[in-house]
C-alpha cells in the first residue's frame, strides 16, 4: 500500500451553516438551540476527510479512530461554521490532525483527531463477521 502522497502539512476544510437540525435539542445533546457538539465534530471530520481521502490507493478509505477536541464557544442557527484538518503526523497507516472549528465571530472548538487507513474490503468481511452467529 503506497501512502507516500500524505504527509505533515496537507490540509482540508468543511463548511456548514447551523440549521434547527444542527442544534443540541434536534440530536440530544443538551436543551439550549445552538450547535450540538456531536454536530461540529462532524465537520471536523469531514475537514479531516477532505485532507486525505482523495490522496488514499484505490480500495482504501480511513476512519476515524480518535478525537481530542474541546468545544468552546456557542454557535447560532443562521451562522457558518467552517472546520479545518492539517495532518501533522503519519505514521504507517495512522494519521493525525490539528483541528480547528470557527464560526462567522470565532473560534468555537479545536484539538486533535487520529484516523487510520484501512482496506474496505477486509474492513467489510470483519464488520460482516460479526454479524454472524
Amino acid at each position: 500500500m503506497d501512502l507516500s502522497r500524505l504527509h505533515a502539512g496537507l490540509q482540508g476544510s468543511a463548511e456548514l451553516k447551523v440549521a434547527p437540525e444542527h442544534t443540541a435539542p434536534s440530536v440530544g445533546s443538551g436543551k439550549i438551540a445552538v450547535l450540538a457538539t456531536p454536530v461540529m465534530i462532524n465537520v471536523i471530520e469531514a475537514a479531516a476527510l477532505d485532507a486525505c481521502e482523495s490522496l488514499l490507493p484505490e480500495g482504501h478509505q480511513s476512519l476515524g479512530t480518535r478525537l481530542d477536541v474541546t468545544h468552546i464557544a456557542a454557535t447560532p442557527v443562521g451562522m457558518t461554521v467552517t472546520a479545518t484538518a492539517r495532518i501533522i503526523g503519519v505514521d504507517g497507516r495512522k494519521l493525525f490532525f490539528r483541528v480547528e472549528a470557527r464560526d462567522d465571530k470565532e473560534l468555537i472548538g479545536e484539538g486533535t483527531h487520529e484516523r487510520v487507513i484501512v482496506n474496505v474490503e477486509r474492513f467489510d468481511k470483519r464488520v460482516a463477521e460479526k454479524t454472524k452467529r
